[in-house]
């Protein structure tokens, strides 16, 4: 009985700790979304360009999750048919273990219409 115990306690334990390294995963995954997002809309104000969407999106990134998410964010000029956008990429590393990963594992973008 007691073996049984150990044996349940030990399975639910671990199940727990990959459900929450899952979570923290997607959480990590959304936040660089987000942030990409309102750095491009950011990049896309007037007196703004793709040097401050790239300013704006690591700041935002480093007050959220964490600096370490911030090492590879890009601000490009792109167009999306035909519409002139300003696209922003955060490549970094997806947390398996605690915040630590594989580097450059995970892309996301987020995009802004460019008006002149």
């Amino acid at each position: 009985m007691v073996a049984e115990w150990a044996m349940v306690a030990a399975v639910t334990a671990v199940l727990f700790a990959v459900t929450l390294q899952v979570i923290f995963a997607l959480h990590v995954r959304n936040v660089l979304i987000d942030a990409a997002s309102h750095g491009a809309r950011y990049g896309t104000l007037a007196d703004r360009g793709p040097a401050d969407a790239v300013d704006r999106t690591s700041q935002l990134i480093g007050d959220t999750v964490g600096a370490r998410f911030a090492g590879n964010v890009q601000a490009t000029p792109a167009s999306v048919e035909g519409v002139p956008t300003l696209e922003v990429t955060v490549v970094t590393a997806l947390p398996i273990v605690g915040p630590y990963g594989p580097p450059s594992t995970l892309e996301v973008s987020g995009h802004a219409v460019d008006t002149p």
